[in-house]
């Protein structure tokens, strides 16, 4: 399936709701992406991903539809030379291999343009599909923190995934 990674726009507004309003989709990410997502959600995200030169925050686009988001987020301080990647992706979009791309992609982006050497992913320990995408991608488990999150009030295991250039 095509897609491509575009900066988002509030044009966005009513796909970012219709695809990001969704239960399985939050239960993945952290509490800052809520559920039910409203349009002043949707608003808001537009906003902070636009604020940024360069841009940095892509909507992932398919026949012009905004269908998920990928970003790279330097961190600063003593882990300037660190990214956090983070992801989602409607539902109706999942097994097609679109996010796998879209990684590979994100993160050739992210160490031509960041002067960073380590990309970092965050994903659930109840999330295998998120796993076996950043696994897919080179990414390898550098630890696991046994039930230190907490979502919907399930204690979960919190895994970092990272690269390196």
């Amino acid at each position: 399936m095509d897609y491509k990674l575009r900066p988002w726009n509030i044009n966005d507004l009513d796909s970012l709701v219709k695809y990001a309003n969704n239960p399985n989709i939050a239960k993945y990410l952290t509490d800052g992406f809520p559920h039910p997502y409203v349009k002043e959600n949707g608003r808001k995200f537009i906003e902070h991903a636009t604020a940024d030169d360069p841009v940095h925050i892509f909507a992932i686009d398919i026949n012009g539809e905004a269908v998920g988001g990928i970003g790279i987020h330097p961190q600063t301080d003593i882990q300037k030379k660190n990214a956090e990647l983070g992801y989602w992706l409607a539902e109706p979009f999942w097994g097609n291999g679109i996010m796998t791309e879209a990684i590979k992609q994100i993160v050739n982006f992210a160490f031509i343009t960041f002067d960073i050497n380590r990309i970092f992913a965050r994903p659930f320990g109840n999330n295998p599909g998120s796993q076996k995408i950043l696994e897919k991608n080179g990414f390898t488990l550098e630890a696991k923190f046994d039930q230190t999150l907490i979502k919907n009030g399930q204690l979960l295991d919190e895994l970092i995934y990272a690269i390196r250039k």
